[in-house]
């Protein structure tokens, strides 16, 4: 198993300024490169409580901090961007970085960008699938004629700079929709499972989906790749701590618009550990949430997030998870992405 630590730079009235909180993004991403995390992954959201709607200018930062570390996008909302700028915007990263940069994209599920965008929501899978493919095409060849329905045409284009390697890889993020599994699998790309506010198995049929729709495309079955999110980390020494640690951010996180939107079936903590993807507890049972979820996904890359924590708190359950969960998994769940 590869691990990443991935942000929405969730910003919350007790979290400081907000330029302090943009400054402790660019700190975490370090630490993460310290403690030996394989990428680190910005997310992209245009409302409150969230501070992630310039991406490219966050990794840009962090590749200037950073040497080793991957840099994701988790997730480039494809679905209201410009896929010309975000070419640009992400070969630039990549350049800075050394190659270093792999996209994840997706349509998003917060439904407020549609009209900040001047988009319509009804939409927003026909948007997903033509911008994408724009953009494939856009990263991956030069002198690009294309022709759609929801930007001018081109004619011989290509953009600049040209990403660091000829192939940067291209997530797929999905949440709640075959409309996603689907399209990764027609142009065999990885799928990231975001596994966060449902039971298990909402996510375990999508996978499914997508590894049928896979072979179905002529793509060898063992070639599909998975990654997967989780619904929150906070590692303690005891069971007891970590519930008694976590118990206050969690009942913050349910009053938000996000969870509200993605109505999550669990109302209490402690369903939410028992039933959802939470990793929550010793660093055993973190161990062991993280092999019981494999067994249903076959994933071979764990993302984990500590939005919405104290810094001190995100510092030390990182720290701890570092040193007491990543090698045992990483030992015990093989990975081939990223050797």
């Amino acid at each position: 198993m590869k691990f990443g630590l991935f942000s929405l730079v969730a910003h919350y009235a007790d979290g400081g300024s907000q330029h302090e909180r943009l400054r402790r993004v660019i700190d975490e991403a370090v630490l993460a490169e310290e403690l030996g995390f394989d990428a680190y992954g910005v997310g992209e959201r245009h409302g409150e409580p969230f501070l992630s709607s310039a991406p490219p200018v966050l990794l840009a930062a962090i590749a200037e901090r950073t040497s080793q570390v991957r840099l994701l996008t988790t997730l480039t909302v494809i679905s209201v961007l410009d896929p010309v700028r975000v070419a640009e915007d992400y070969a630039t990263v990549d350049q800075l970085s050394g190659g270093r940069l792999e996209l994840m994209i997706g349509k998003g599920n917060d439904p407020r960008h549609f009209p900040l965008f001047g988009l319509s929501e009804e939409r927003q899978w026909e948007y997903q699938a033509e911008k994408f493919e724009l953009l494939r095409r856009l990263f991956y060849e030069e002198n690009v004629t294309w022709a759609g329905s929801f930007r001018p045409s081109l004619t011989d284009v290509t953009t600049q700079p040209r990403p660091f390697h000829a192939r940067p890889r291209i997530w797929h993020g999905s949440a709640s929709s075959t409309e996603s599994t689907e399209l990764a699998a027609r142009f065999g790309d990885p799928l990231f499972t975001a596994n966060g506010f449902h039971p298990k198995k909402k996510y375990a049929d999508l996978i499914d989906h997508y590894r049928a729709r896979w072979a179905h495309y002529g793509h060898n079955p063992a070639d599909a790749l998975v990654g997967s999110g989780a619904g929150g980390l906070y590692v303690a020494r005891t069971s007891q701590e970590a519930l008694d640690g976590y118990r206050p951010y969690f009942e913050a996180l349910t009053k938000t618009p996000a969870y509200q939107h993605n109505k999550s079936e669990f109302s209490t903590l402690e369903e939410k550990i028992t039933n959802g993807s939470a990793l929550v507890g010793s660093p055993q049972q973190v161990i062991d949430k993280i092999g019981d979820y494999h067994a249903s996904f076959g994933h071979e890359v764990q993302a984990v997030s500590v939005d919405g924590l104290s810094a001190g708190e995100a510092r030390s359950g990182l720290e701890l998870f570092a040193s007491d969960v990543m090698p045992v998994v990483a030992k015990e769940l093989p990975s081939r992405v990223w050797s």
